[in-house]
């Protein structure tokens, strides 16, 4: 079993809000897909603070980062308000493959592309499904680098470390939306190149998506003050990026 403890932390707290960054690999809850499962992002953070909070997003299972919770279910439909109606800002860190050349305004560009929506059939009903949802994400290109190693059929590799901000909240938009671009997200088994997963998991000797949620900006809604929370790189992930010559 993992042992969650080391990655999972409380970044913010006050009466009405919690924030933790969630280890990747962890469940924000109980899942009907994930039976086996025993650790669970909701009933840690319940445990941590010795309180009861309540579920208003979610994070992928292997994407590490910022997860709010909210301390009551007043407060927990206020900020799904926020994120229905996309006023939260959020920001991700993603490790891809290749250079982003298409980006031609000092390496940012924009993906605006509609995504079929697709339920969780043990969870959802399925009069959504191949729903077709708008979906925007802004991308910007930080760091490039090339490593002389053999992959697929060629004698080296390009990554680049991209800043993602979507725009929308649809289902893996932004693994999606890279793929799109051809620029798949290193170690998504579901959107991303066998190729290069494999590679990382040989060369850095360990598996995980190269994923992070590092920052979210809403309005607080009870202070209406406003609000930044920022989460550290998870240690795996910021052990690859040290590894790497960026330029």
């Amino acid at each position: 079993m993992t042992d969650f403890s080391d990655s999972f932390s409380i970044l913010h707290q006050d009466d009405d809000i919690v924030a933790i960054h969630k280890p990747a690999g962890l469940l924000v809850h109980r899942s009907w897909m994930d039976s086996d499962e025993t650790q669970f992002a909701l009933q840690m953070t319940r445990d941590a603070i010795g309180q009861k909070v309540f579920p208003v997003h979610r994070l992928d299972k292997p994407t590490s980062g910022v997860l709010i919770f909210a301390l009551s279910s007043n407060v927990a439909r206020l900020l799904q308000e926020q994120f229905q109606n996309n006023s939260i800002e959020k920001e991700y860190l993603a490790l891809v493959r290749g250079w982003p050349s298409h980006a031609k305004d000092h390496g940012k560009w924009i993906v605006d592309k509609p995504l079929k929506y697709h339920v969780d059939k043990f969870s959802e009903p399925d009069t959504e499904e191949g729903k077709i949802q708008e979906a925007e994400t802004h991308f910007e290109c930080l760091q490039t680098a090339t490593i002389q190693q053999p992959v697929g059929r060629y004698d080296s590799a390009r990554y680049a470390l991209v800043k993602a901000m979507p725009k929308t909240g649809r289902k893996h938009q932004i693994r999606r939306h890279l793929n799109h671009c051809n620029h798949p997200i290193v170690g998504d088994v579901n959107h991303g190149d066998r190729h290069h997963n494999h590679f990382f998991q040989d060369h850095f000797k360990q598996t995980r998506l190269y994923l992070a949620a590092t920052q979210i900006s809403l309005t607080h809604p009870i202070s209406l003050g406003s609000l930044v929370i920022e989460a550290p790189i998870e240690v795996s992930f910021q052990r690859v990026i040290d590894q790497i010559d960026w330029r």
